[in-house]
């Protein structure tokens, strides 16, 4: 018995494999023209060949198709056209009749001249009858192009794709809009970019022209030995008490630039000399008078990752209060929200960034995915603000705004703090899972502090107090927290209110907050603890009582700690924009919003950084 179930499993599966043909890829081919080839769907295509979806298709590979399928000779088929009604666009069109914008564009050439009432559009006829609401799917002629035979193209029309390509940066370095891009390529703009796919960059037509331009270039070439041409550098003379490092931070450029146009510095920067200066990028401006916001958060819909979906949620809540508010205030706004799904799958949220028509970009929260946003907008310089990420690697970038605030600035203020009231007490640093936090003040403090003794401690139960060597009676200590663990910061709490009532004159530190400061305030009052936070809602206020009560009448709760980031960071760059969208020359100003302080410190002539804080202080 068994014996026969197996040999009928082995007939099901057989059977499944042989209800199959195989195709071998040929150049040109995308899942889209073989599935219309053979008379099947998309969706057809990928569920007999998975991996397709994700890596695309090369020249070679075999696929399947379904059993019986014959080629139609052509990929062309019965076309229809609809009459354009009001409030119609391109992106409805493409929903309601499930053609993608690569194919609409493809049978309408001309369509965004044509996107206006009572125009004609053409569409498959069979769309038309299956979606359309009462439209007549008249039948009409394909309309004819002319292809360029393969044999004849050559190797300069094609483009292998690399790692960190994208939409964006192929466009610019072959001079060719995205429309283009992707009419170029058909199917390219469903399956994505993938490295090691080639693909089309340039028509022949537009070779052969390029061709005429280079020669007659080379011609003008020999006339003039400049690298960069007058319209790209300014010229600059070096006045007396100049330096290199003076010229670098005044015109806001790179030592290889200047090198690069003045080889001559190689001898010496003398007084007199005639230095040409490359032109600085010019900041991202608006054109007309709505701006437009992209969101990028981590909901993971589309790659079923939802491990940052609730912090996502949260802080979309918070952000749509401000958005509302700042409309209600006669802001006009268009705001796309954008799934950036995971650092993994990150890349494919991308290519819905117009770089040619947004203003700011608000996310992602990753560092990496940061990293390629700013690769994607590119030479737009649209100003990317940065909610969590923060380092040094990314103060390079001029059109960078990073709002949360570095430890390096905590750890500062609190050496401030304690050279302000040391006396050559013992100093105790509970220090931080790594140890960066502890290091950076131990030293800070030996700088500010002369023969100060500074002891590390991994647990505050490793703090004791000192004993005096005339007296035996025990001396007061200094003790700082570095650790942002909350139960840290209990047990630091609890054992300096033990030391408090053992002697006078504790004091205590931190650069973080901890539960325990909030519900023992009298007793850590005692030792006059200071500590810092990034975030703390004044409940009196009258700004925040409105806040809170807005997002208690929207959402029926108080919000949540993602929710008021949300808020304040979106609430806080919309009042910084102007009507022209520019938000960069506003950056100085220095603001509160519903807990966070906002008080920006330009890098140089790179990014953005914030350094504000509170600063809380218990006393008796």
């Amino acid at each position: 018995m068994l014996k026969n179930i197996f040999i009928i499993l082995f007939l099901l599966i057989a059977s499944a494999v042989f209800s199959q043909q195989k195709y071998t890829v040929v150049k040109g081919d995308t899942p889209y023209g073989i599935s219309k080839k053979y008379g099947m769907s998309l969706d057809e295509f990928y569920k007999l060949n998975p991996k397709t979806k994700e890596k695309g298709i090369q020249i070679g590979e075999t696929v399947l198709i379904k059993s019986g399928a014959k080629s139609s000779g052509k990929t062309d088929e019965k076309l229809g056209k609809i009459v354009l009604k009001p409030k119609q666009t391109i992106y409805g069109i493409t929903k309601q009749y499930h053609i993608s914008e690569t194919e609409l564009r493809k049978l309408n050439p001309d369509l965004d001249s044509k996107m206006k009432i009572g125009e004609t559009l053409f569409l498959p006829e069979e769309n038309i009858k299956k979606y359309g609401d009462s439209e007549i799917a008249e039948t009409v002629e394909t309309p004819k192009t002319t292809e360029t035979p393969k044999d004849d193209i050559k190797n300069e029309n094609t483009y292998t794709i690399l790692e960190k390509d994208n939409y964006y940066r192929i466009t610019k370095k072959f001079g060719i809009s995205k429309d283009q891009l992707f009419a170029l390529n058909p199917g390219l703009e469903e399956k994505g970019l993938h490295p090691g796919n080639v693909i089309f960059v340039k028509s022949q037509e537009s070779i052969t022209e390029e061709t005429k331009q280079k020669k007659s270039e080379e011609k003008q070439e020999t006339k003039s030995q400049s690298p960069i041409a007058n319209d790209d550098y300014i010229t600059y003379t070096v006045q007396s008490g100049d330096t290199v490092f003076k010229i670098l931070n005044k015109f806001g450029i790179s030592l290889d630039d200047l090198l690069e146009l003045n080889p001559n510095l190689s001898g010496g920067l003398k007084a007199g000399m005639v230095l040409k200066i490359k032109k600085a990028d010019t900041l991202y401006k608006k054109s007309g008078d709505e701006i437009s916001v992209v969101f990028l958060l981590p909901f993971g819909f589309d790659s079923g990752d939802s491990g940052y979906r609730t912090m996502a949620m949260d802080f979309l809540a918070g952000a749509k209060l401000a958005v509302e508010r700042n409309v209600k205030n006669g802001m006009k706004l268009d705001i796309k929200v954008i799934d950036a799904q995971n650092e993994k799958n990150f890349k494919n949220s991308l290519i819905q960034i117009n770089p040619e028509n947004t203003d700011l970009i608000i996310g992602p929260f990753f560092k990496s995915n940061v990293l390629d946003v700013l690769d994607y907008v590119g030479e737009s310089k649209i100003p990317v603000v940065a909610p969590f990420a923060n380092s040094e690697d990314l103060y390079g970038f001029g059109n960078l705004i990073i709002v949360e605030t570095a430890a390096q600035a905590y750890a500062d203020r609190i050496i401030e703090e304690v050279k302000s009231v040391y006396q050559n007490q013992k100093i105790y640093i509970v220090a931080d899972d790594d140890g960066n936090n502890a290091d950076y003040l131990k030293t800070g403090l030996e700088k500010q502090l002369k023969n100060a003794n500074i002891i590390l401690v991994k647990y505050p139960s490793e703090i004791v107090l000192d004993k005096n060597m005339m007296t035996g009676q025990s001396a007061p200590v200094i003790a700082i927290l570095a650790n942002d663990k909350d139960q840290i910061g209990e047990n630091f709490g609890n054992r300096m209110i033990e030391l408090g009532k053992e002697t006078s004159g504790v004091k205590a530190f931190s650069m973080y907050f901890a539960p325990i400061f909030e519900k023992k305030i009298q007793e850590l009052g005692a030792v006059n603890l200071i500590y810092l936070m990034d975030r703390k809602i004044n409940n009196e206020g009258d700004f925040e009582k409105e806040i809170l009560s807005d997002f208690k009448k929207k959402y029926c709760k108080t919000p949540s700690k993602y929710s008021v980031i949300g808020f304040d960071i979106v609430n806080d760059m919309l009042s910084r924009e102007n009507k022209k969208g520019e938000i960069l020359p506003q950056m100085g100003k220095i603001q509160t919003q519903l807990a966070t302080r906002f008080e920006f410190e330009r890098k140089g002539n790179g990014a953005f950084v914030n350094k504000g804080f509170r600063v809380i202080r218990l006393t008796q």
